[in-house]
């Protein structure tokens, strides 16, 4: 008889629907009003703030600011740069008119609110804000010693997304963006390096994501960049979420921004600049990476309460000491450090059942689950339990010791997911050498392993190649992985040293 599972379907039987009801069971998002759009819960919005204190403190450790710019954008700003205007044209959602006027319909007496005022100057939600933080970067620089220029700064953008899936695509979605100008191209280029492994730290410290950093190849950079560096995810469905972005973007956008200064031999030089984000995106990545059939499994460090203290309380006259014995329990544990900030805790002393408890905690994914009853106060034990081990599973410790080793457990349950996302990805990345090997492992609609070949066509092939299989050059692996021996193009048959990855993505 198959074990029951509190989410259903399973992620066998249907990963993208499980998915969905990960996040209904977890309370985290649901679809709004708003074709496209959604709204974040309290406990998935909880998740994206501690993602963002942790990455805000990474950003100002190195040099940034935060700022903040308009929502926005003249159509005439994406004039000025055609390759980015085009690469976000089919995306762009346009704000055409100033105001509404009321108008009553005379067959059915209803009143309907028209746009009217037509605006001379259109402009576009912002989809990505190069073009106009470019603008205020001309109007900051005149001279050598105004840059480097490092801002970031948190918002809402909007790339009009039709086919939506919570977290993973949405017409409107919070991202951060930062955005540099510097007075050489080596400096733009060691910011444009730096932010990047600042997203694969923190995406493998903070959120348990083993990311394959790497070069993206022409065909798939960002509109109007040089370079584009990526931080690659693998998911239980082997499938590639790109979690995370860093763009050398030249003096493209400088010379048509005009973001230009008097150079230190007094020669008018155009600036050299960068833009770096991720977004709400990395939640669903984290969804896909570590839940199971019971919910969300949330690591540590970005979940909302990492202890969660049950009293069970079969009778009135213990009740109030097993609660105020959770609460002084609860005391303890947050006056303990998870890496330099106090224990998120919570005593959950709902009058509801004992069961109902426990499954919404699993389904939310909190770390460790105690359950203490008036024999575990007699005794001086706890009930703990561990969201990276089997729902059902529990082991009884002294609370003394459970308390000493409190913050031991929360970075073991860490390191634990982190492991098994590597060895998961690691297990599911192959190397091929012909073209019949990557027609093989695509073919069909099954899940596909991540292929590592060599590589050596122009972006036409590649785009050929990639609509024709349903797939697409993840990256350029950075280091050892990206580079090897002499080998022919699986598709051109040129020799080449170089490797990208193929895969299946979201």
């Amino acid at each position: 008889m198959a074990q029951q599972t509190a989410i259903s379907p399973t992620r066998a039987q249907d990963f993208p629907e499980w998915y969905q009801q990960v996040i209904k069971a977890a309370d985290l998002a649901e679809n709004s009003e708003v074709r496209g759009c959604m709204v974040i819960k309290p406990w998935g919005y909880a998740i994206w703030e501690l993602i963002q204190q942790e990455l805000d403190g990474r950003f100002k450790a190195t040099g940034h600011t935060n700022a903040y710019f308009p929502l926005l954008i003249p159509v005439s700003y994406l004039e000025k740069e055609a390759e980015h205007a085009e690469g976000f044209a089919t995306e762009c959602a346009v704000v055409t008119h100033h105001r509404l006027e009321a108008q009553k319909d005379e067959v059915t007496g209803k009143t309907k609110m028209i746009p009217a005022g037509e605006l001379t100057e259109k402009y576009v939600i912002r989809p990505t804000s190069e073009t106009v933080i470019g603008a205020a970067f001309a109007r900051w620089t005149s001279s050598y010693r105004d840059l480097p220029l490092k801002v970031n700064q948190w918002c809402n953008v909007m790339r009009w997304e039709m086919r939506t899936r919570l977290f993973l695509r949405t017409a409107e979605f919070l991202w951060q963006e930062g955005h540099t100008a510097h007075e050489t191209q080596e400096e733009a280029l060691e910011e444009t390096h730096t932010m990047h492994k600042v997203y694969e730290d923190f995406q493998r410290d903070v959120l348990a994501i083993p990311s394959i950093p790497g070069e993206k190849t022409e065909a798939e950079r960002f509109p109007g960049a040089i370079q584009t560096f990526t931080v690659e995810a693998m998911v239980q469905d082997r499938k590639a979420i790109q979690a995370g972005t860093s763009h050398f973007l030249g003096q493209n956008f400088a010379k048509a921004q005009d973001i230009s200064f008097a150079g230190r031999d007094n020669t008018q030089q155009h600036a050299w600049t960068t833009s770096w984000g991720v977004s709400t995106r990395m939640i669903g990545a984290l969804i896909m990476m570590h839940s199971d059939d019971d919910g969300l499994v949330c690591p540590p460090r970005v979940a909302p309460k990492q202890i969660v203290i049950i009293p069970v309380t079969p009778k009135e006259d213990t009740k109030q000491a097993v609660i105020n014995h959770a609460q002084a329990l609860a005391d303890k544990l947050s006056a303990i450090r998870f890496h330099g900030q106090p224990i998120r805790v919570q005593v959950d002393t709902r009058d509801i059942g004992g069961g109902v408890k426990k499954w919404e905690w699993v389904k939310k994914g909190v770390p460790v689950r105690i359950e203490i009853g008036p024999r575990d106060l007699e005794k001086g034990s706890l009930c703990i339990a561990r969201r990276d081990q089997p729902s059902n599973e529990k082991a009884f410790i002294a609370e003394d010791e459970f308390v000493a080793n409190a913050e031991v457990l929360l970075q073991e349950i860490q390191d634990t997911l982190l492991k098994r996302a590597r060895d998961f990805r690691d297990a599911h990345i192959r190397t091929a050498s012909t073209m019949q090997e990557l027609e093989d492992n695509f073919s069909g609609e099954g899940e596909a392993d991540w292929l590592l070949v060599p590589w050596e066509a122009s972006p036409e092939q590649e785009e050929e190649l990639a609509k024709r299989l349903r797939i697409s050059i993840r990256c350029i692996p950075c280091g050892e992985m990206g580079q090897g021996d002499s080998a022919p193009c699986i598709l051109t048959g040129k020799p080449t040293t170089q490797r990208v990855l193929w895969a299946r993505s979201y």
